[in-house]
């Protein structure tokens, strides 16, 4: 028997590009590593691709029979579990809520009138941040300090019927922080913020924002911390949307950071919606819950995120 050549067939392709015991780090010139490193991913590739579409076969071939997916292993659904979990059919959970601080938002008896106000002398990017915010929340009014300090700021809030007071700091002309004072009697939340975007930072963003009231998404605030900071935040929007404006408020919880979202959907058919991104977008991450309003020195704290006891797992997670 002759080989392939003396036939005139072509020679078959080199299945395996590397050996099992190659190591790319092995070779010294560096852009031949870099190289060699980009055809061993690309193999990685073209195998995990291949062996996908085989399962995907075998599954339509057994039909009913294909046995379930495996779940991933993810953290949060590897998450520890938590004593302060709320029960949505709790009775002391119910009570709390109807005597709480945010009881008259949500019964309805008081109107939402936020103030947004900034840290001194803020930069350009800062005060841009403030009024794509205030587009966002309806009636509320954006003054910037000057040298005037938070309590001074409060009681003046408080006599112009101002139910929430929202201070945007930053650092290095970048907002680093938000504080979210509810009036008159509290609580107070301090976030540290990140990741701004404004409308223009935004890519395939929609048309500005209308006057409608919008419709408020609050996701994965399951304990009793993450279930009062969730009405905290609910409490900024007036509690009947106005769903002719097709405009949506996300405040989304993952692993303790709240990804905030501001959509316009349009429904495409019976099945589909699209969805365009208005903007702005930022993260918030929870680093303290005071009771009463601002107070600094002398204010009784709920909540505050200490950082070396408190996160010794990644699976542990408190909102």
């Amino acid at each position: 028997q002759g080989s392939a050549a003396e036939h005139g067939a072509p020679p078959a392709p080199e299945r395996v590009l590397f050996p099992p015991t190659f190591s790319v780090s092995e070779i010294k010139n560096k852009q031949r590593r870099h190289f060699m490193f980009l055809r061993w991913k690309q193999q990685q590739r073209k195998e995990k691709l291949a062996a996908k579409k085989k399962r995907r076969k075998e599954r339509e071939a057994l039909g009913d029979k294909a046995p379930p997916k495996p779940i991933p292993k993810t953290i949060e659904n590897q998450r520890i579990y938590d004593e302060t979990t709320v029960d949505p059919n709790d009775e002391e959970v119910a009570f709390d809520e109807a005597t709480d601080e945010f009881a008259p938002y949500f019964n309805r008896q008081t109107v939402p009138k936020i103030l947004i106000t900034t840290s001194d002398r803020p930069r350009g990017r800062t005060v841009r941040f403030c009024e794509q915010l205030s587009t966002v929340i309806p009636n509320s009014h954006v003054y910037y300090r000057r040298g005037l300090a938070l309590k001074k700021i409060i009681p003046q809030c408080i006599a112009r019927d101002f139910t929430d007071l929202i201070v945007i700091n930053e650092d290095r002309k970048i907002p680093n922080g938000l504080v979210l004072s509810h009036l008159p009697e509290g609580p107070t939340a301090h976030f540290r913020m990140s990741s701004v975007r404004l409308r223009k930072e935004i890519k395939r963003t929609g048309k500005e924002p209308t006057g409608h009231i919008p419709e408020v998404i609050l996701n994965n605030f399951t304990t009793r911390l993450g279930h009062s900071v969730g009405r905290m935040l609910a409490a900024l929007f007036p509690h009947d949307p106005q769903f002719i404006g097709r405009q949506v408020a996300t405040f989304h919880n993952q692993r303790d950071y709240i990804f905030f979202r501001f959509h316009r959907y349009i429904f495409k058919s019976e099945k589909k919606v699209g969805i365009q991104e208005l903007g702005p977008r930022f993260t918030l991450k929870l680093r303290s819950l005071q009771k009463g309003t601002f107070d600094s020195k002398f204010g009784e704290y709920e909540w505050i995120h200490k950082r070396r006891e408190m996160d010794t797992s990644r699976r542990k997670f408190h909102l």
